[in-house]
This record gives C-alpha cells, sequence and structure tokens, in this order.
C-alpha cells in the first residue's frame, strides 16, 4: 500500500507543478499492456483471473499478488 500512496504523492506533485510530456514518469510506461485488477474474492486462482478477463481479448502473462509469508492471494494483481 506504500507504494501506492508514493505514485498518488508523485502524481498530484506533477500535476501542480504542471509536469507533462516526456517529462512525465507516465512517458515511460505510455505503451504498456499491463492492467490492474483489483477488489477480486480472495478465492480465485490464476486460471479463474483468465477466464474472466480473456473476455477482453488474449491474456498474455498475469501477476495475482501473494502474501509474502503465507502465499494466500491478496485479492489484486496485474493482467498482460
Amino acid at each position: 500500500m506504500n507504494v501506492v500512496r508514493e505514485i498518488q504523492r508523485i502524481n498530484e506533485q506533477e500535476l501542480k507543478l504542471g509536469v507533462s510530456g516526456k517529462a512525465s514518469w507516465h512517458h515511460k510506461y505510455r505503451d504498456s499492456a499491463w492492467v490492474y485488477v483489483g477488489g477480486l474474492p480472495l478465492e480465485l486462482t490464476e486460471g479463474d483471473v483468465i477466464c474472466v478477463m480473456s473476455q477482453w481479448g488474449e491474456i498474455e502473462d498475469i501477476n495475482l499478488v501473494r502474501d509474502k509469508d503465507t502465499g494466500k492471494f491478496k485479492g489484486f494483481g496485474f493482467v498482460k
């Protein structure tokens, strides 16, 4: 969650300073195909998420975020 807060802070600072175009950190990721998916039920597997998300196109890769100690799914991830 700290990463999300830091990204929000950086975004707010860029807006305040009027940063845009190649000067923004967004420029580096403008062609990225990764999409955040969140609010997912904790019992879902990678296969479940792929099945659901494939309704919108071919899934190339998936990264579901898991707790580093327990390995349990945290309810969000990234799909490419």
